[in-house]
């Protein structure tokens, strides 16, 4: 992959529209590219009480904090915090994707998520924090070739959900961070 290329396509990307004021929460995710740019970096989530994401697989991130100066603070901490990532350290800022609305269980949220594309420069080797049961690098390329389609269903009530989304080893990607992971493809060289 060319990142210099797709450094130039982030930057060249519409802005999204942001959150209409400050009462709107807001949250980051790393987009972590392995070494050669193939594999980025996801994670199954911790079943937990409350969580609308437990149990899911997901990029490293999580809601803003007060102490976090912006939201590219927010996605240091959250890689840290949950799979011992050192970004600042092992891997270079690509740039952003638009901001995200959250959904879950299909309806939207008054939360903007906003995706950073990284670029490990060094072999990453996750360490799992406690929000994290799992990590794994899922292959990019194979889910552009059409090879990892796949559907997911969900009942919501009386109600299924058919979703698109990927299925990888064991592992199936939908919703947002399918959503995220296909707003990057469609933007990477």
């Amino acid at each position: 992959m060319d990142l210099d290329e797709l450094a130039q396509r982030l930057r060249s990307l519409p802005e999204a529209a942001e959150a209409p004021d400050e009462t709107v929460r807001r949250a980051a995710v790393a987009l972590v590219l392995n070494r050669r740019g193939s594999e980025v970096l996801l994670m199954r989530r911790a079943e937990r009480d409350g969580d609308r994401w437990s149990g899911h697989i997901g990029l490293p991130g999580g809601h803003a904090d007060a102490e976090d100066r912006d939201l590219l603070a927010t996605a240091l901490r959250e890689s840290r915090e949950e799979l011992g990532l050192e970004l600042e350290r092992d891997a270079r800022l690509i740039g952003r994707l638009p901001h995200v609305q959250a959904k879950a269980r299909g309806v939207l949220l008054q939360m903007w998520i906003t995706p950073f594309v990284f670029h490990a420069s060094t072999e990453l080797e996750p360490v799992l924090g406690p929000e994290a049961v799992e990590a794994f690098w899922f292959p990019l390329e194979r889910a552009r070739a059409g090879e990892l389609a796949w559907t997911h269903r969900y009942q919501r009530g009386q109600e299924e959900r058919v979703l698109p989304a990927w299925r990888y080893e064991e592992f199936v990607v939908w919703g947002l961070t399918y959503e995220i992971l296909s707003s990057f493809l469609r933007v990477a060289p």
